[in-house]
């Protein structure tokens, strides 16, 4: 059986998404990444790219209209779920497959000090005034934090900040991964971190600073995932990858 080349979008910003963008350009397959715009100067993925927001349900619909696709796959973050949800959706209603990649969450282990929330708010019910935070959640969210006001807040991000910390107490670290154990363990120490906050985003790229807050005997807070959209969903590029084969195949 022949296979033939698809038209495929794929929703990029992960390792998973870049990885994908290169064995699918390599089958033959004619792939348009869209990046969400967040960091600047993002890696090349070998193929056709667009940068920032469709403009909503109606933006999204009309840029399907306007560039037909055969399949959409969905290798955002985890907590992009308002994306993949709209897509899941939108993708349904114009018969377009649609899949998402999830990566498997992370687990603790007897080691680990963690402690599951499923809100930024959360937060007050477990860090103690006048306590370090390391906050590995991204500076889109950092006004979610903001009854941690008596805290040092320290975010780190890829790119240099355009605008000031929400919040008074709050400073940047510009960093760019991958970043070692080792190198999180002397940050840590470095900082007089007392709390590690991060999203359940799974996967082995930012495991290190788990693997340091364990080392380091670090108290973690770990937020839950939020709800994804009921579609199908694989766990690894692989599997994806079997997914467009039969497609192309069909």
């Amino acid at each position: 059986m022949t296979s033939r080349a698809l038209n495929i979008l794929l929703l990029a910003g992960t390792g998973e998404a870049r990885e994908l963008a290169t064995r699918l350009t390599e089958a033959g397959h004619h792939v348009t990444a869209s990046l969400s715009g967040a960091t600047r100067g993002p890696a090349d993925l070998g193929c056709g790219t667009r940068s920032g927001g469709f403009g909503g349900d109606a933006g999204f619909s009309r840029w399907l209209e306007d560039h037909p696709v055969d399949l959409v796959v969905d290798a955002t973050h985890p907590f992009a779920h308002r994306i993949s949800g709209r897509t899941a959706r939108i993708c349904a209603a114009k018969s377009i497959p649609y899949l998402q990649i999830l990566r498997e969450q992370w687990g603790a282990s007897q080691e680990d000090k963690w402690i599951f929330i499923d809100h930024p708010s959360d937060a007050t019910k477990h860090i103690e005034p006048d306590e370090t935070v390391f906050l590995a959640t991204g500076r889109q969210t950092l006004e979610d934090f903001d009854g941690l006001k008596e805290n040092r807040l320290i975010c780190r991000q890829i790119d240099p900040p355009e605008h000031p910390f929400p919040f008074p107490n709050g400073e940047f670290l510009v960093g760019r991964p991958p970043f070692s154990v080792a190198d999180e363990v002397t940050l840590f120490k470095r900082l007089g971190v007392d709390w590690l906050v991060v999203k359940n985003a799974g996967g082995a790229a930012s495991r290190s600073k788990l693997d340091a807050a364990r080392e380091m005997g670090l108290r973690v807070l770990m937020l839950n995932r939020p709800p994804q959209p009921d579609a199908p969903k694989v766990a690894t590029v692989q599997e994806a990858l079997d997914w467009v084969e039969e497609h192309a195949s069909d």
